[in-house]
């Protein structure tokens, strides 16, 4: 077996990325931007969503400017009129980056899903715009889909053996490298080994590929006796419960259009991959099989549209509703279009699907628009129903009058809007300038004085908390369709233990002290007058390591004692937030252990932890390391 030169390598890679400058540019760019957000991760907010930003657009701009290279391929076009085609897309992928903004608006994640698709199935068919080459088509699309496959396995084995090799470093000469070095490992392997492995394979003589009549006998086996059977399992369980409700004559739970969905994917994803054999004289039954899926999935569809309009009907219409029923209308288009029509192609369904998920995705008639537009209807109309609206503005709601079905409704909803579509979603009903109440809610003042940006997380908390607050809502939290309200009003319990002074600690006797704020599991590694120090969180216990020996402190199961003995029983006062509050005596918020050379006291000066009903959970904590040598 002959091994590919370093030499064969290096000019494997100079082609790919000679065919592909603008891509290779993309994925090393969103790679940089990968590296850069590990390390800045929990450090600056503001930082970091955008080289979060920042990856989303190299991804979106790869995409585009492989499917332009593909289309200009494909239709001979060469020299300045392909680069100024390759450089109008790159210009258009790289404004996103003042488009797409995940930090602030919850909804941009699902819109670059969105993009992300749209442009994957966008390449699927970029090289493919002229009539017929069905064929060709189809095998282009099988080589992208193994190479993927390929570049895929080699990514993970090669993460796999990189990471045991630094394991083994690690282990046997004391290194230190932490999570973040495995992370941008592989981002690196991701980003650059895998995407430019991936490229090198994209085919480029368009016209071979149709007469190629090549077709794995694995794929066939797959389709035949594993895609096929589960999808008739699927159908066979949907037809049936649409006999018993029709029998019954009740409402279909909503959770039967995900069954519905999976049996159109399997389906149409099984007669897709029998295509090109599907005209074999052994294969006609696949012809009869194709006309029972589109007629079968008719009546489906029909249930489809009735669990969707119920959810909608209820609860306005959100985002995953509007995809549902979009997705439902576009597979009623699929059904007669491959009934009706005599002229059939495969490619209808990549680029109807893509323009559907385009629309889909910005404008008036978008998800996002229609979805924010419903749930501020569904919120005036609960404030109007007891009389606190008005003139366009909310007013706050009596919390003694409005019942709890309603308020936690109104709460869910808000919780909403602020997280999809930001707290500026608010502004129609609100006479503050919003803006700056987001401004003033994204700092905080630490016990030091010291002015930091809050995580997104802590962001969205207390801009719902501040609605909440500002529309009488504060003794009310949220649930979800499938909950009970009783059930979601009680389940989430929040508790704030802190020391009565926690601006001025009290450090006589001790040698130096270290401040504690993380609640994820990490390691800080530092050196304090020649002395080795690490701190290190892991599942909400707190240890402090001095030259290799370890005070370790079970902060969580100590603050869960401190609930049995205080909170339990014990009213608190309750802070802005509607979370009960405690003041306890130092003593119950001071841990100490002793190790070898020194004695090592945990202070909380201030805690925030709880319960939606499972296990409990720290949300923040201020806290400090005071350390004394013996």
């Amino acid at each position: 077996m002959k091994f590919p030169s370093v030499k064969n390598l290096f000019e494997s890679v100079g082609i790919t990325v000679e065919r592909f400058p603008i891509e290779s540019i993309f994925a090393l760019a969103g790679t940089v931007a990968a590296t850069i957000k590990i390390e800045l991760t929990y450090t600056s907010r503001i930082q970091e969503n955008w080289s979060l930003r920042a990856i989303l657009v190299a991804n979106l701009g790869l995409l585009l400017s492989l499917s332009a290279t593909l289309f200009t391929e494909s239709k001979g076009i060469a020299g300045s009129k392909k680069l100024l085609i390759r450089i109008v897309t790159a210009i258009v992928a790289g404004l996103f980056i003042f488009i797409i903004n995940p930090g602030e608006h919850g909804s941009d994640h699902i819109r670059f899903v969105l993009l992300s698709l749209s442009f994957h199935l966008l390449v699927a068919f970029a090289a493919f715009t002229n009539k017929g080459h069905i064929n060709g088509f189809w095998q282009f699309n099988k080589t992208l889909f193994l190479r993927f496959l390929t570049s895929a396995l080699y990514g993970v084995v090669l993460f796999a053996g990189l990471s045991a090799a630094i394991g083994a470093m690690n282990f046997l000469f004391n290194f230190k490298f932490e999570w973040d070095t495995f992370s941008i490992l592989f981002a690196w392997i991701v980003g650059i080994f895998s995407t430019l492995f991936f490229l090198a394979g994209v085919p480029d003589n368009f016209e071979n590929l149709e007469t190629d009549d090549s077709y794995p006998k694995g794929l066939k086996f797959f389709t035949q006796y594993v895609l096929i059977p589960l999808a008739m399992v699927y159908v066979a369980i949907l037809l049936a419960y649409e006999i018993k409700i029709l029998l019954q004559w009740e409402l279909p739970k909503g959770l039967v259009s995900n069954l519905i969905l999976g049996y159109a994917v399997f389906g149409i994803l099984s007669l897709l991959l029998v295509y090109p054999i599907r005209e074999r004289e052994e294969n006609k039954w696949l012809k009869t099989y194709a006309r029972y899926f589109y007629f079968l999935l008719i009546p489906l569809l029909g249930l489809l549209f009735a669990a969707a309009g119920t959810r909608i009907f209820r609860y306005g219409i959100t985002e995953m509703r509007y995809f549902l029923i979009a997705l439902a209308i576009w597979l009623l288009f699929i059904t007669f279009y491959f009934l009706i029509a005599k002229k059939q192609s495969i490619k209808m369904i990549p680029i109807s699907l893509s323009l559907l998920i385009l629309l889909s995705t910005y404008g008036p008639q978008s998800a996002f628009t229609v979805a924010m537009h419903s749930q501020q209807s569904v919120l005036t109309g609960l404030f109007k129903k007891y009389e606190a609206f008005d003139k366009d503005m909310l007013m706050p709601v009596d919390s003694n009058k409005i019942k709890t079905e309603d308020a936690t409704r109104a709460v869910s909803t808000i919780d909403y809007l602020i997280y999809r579509h930001g707290l500026s979603s608010l502004q129609p009903f609100f006479k503050q300038d919003l803006d700056k109440v987001h401004d003033s809610l994204a700092v905080e003042n630490t016990t030091r004085n010291i002015v930091v940006n809050v995580s997104d997380w802590e962001l969205r908390f207390r801009q719902v908390n501040w609605a909440k607050k500002q529309l009488g809502l504060h003794k009310f939290s949220q649930y979800d369709d499938y909950a009970t309200v009783d059930t979601a009003a009680s389940k989430l319990k929040t508790y704030v233990f802190k020391i009565k002074n926690s601006v001025a600690l009290d450090v006589k006797g001790y040698d130096f002290i270290a401040a504690e704020n993380k609640t994820y599991d990490d390691t800080t590694t530092y050196t304090i007058n020649t002395n080795s120090c690490r701190q290190i969180v892991t599942n909400y216990s707190y240890s402090l390591q001095i030259d290799g020996q370890t005070a370790y402190f079970g902060v969580l199961k100590h603050l869960k004692d401190l609930v049995k003995k205080n909170a339990a029983d014990k009213p608190g006062t309750t802070n802005d937030r509607g979370q009960p509050e405690y003041v306890l005596p130092d003593s119950a918020l001071t841990l100490t252990k002793k190790i070898k050379g020194y004695t090592v006291t945990f202070k909380i000066k201030q805690a925030i932890f709880g319960t939606d009903g499972g296990e409990f959970a720290i949300e923040s904590i201020d806290a400090d390391y005071l350390v004394k040598k013996d």
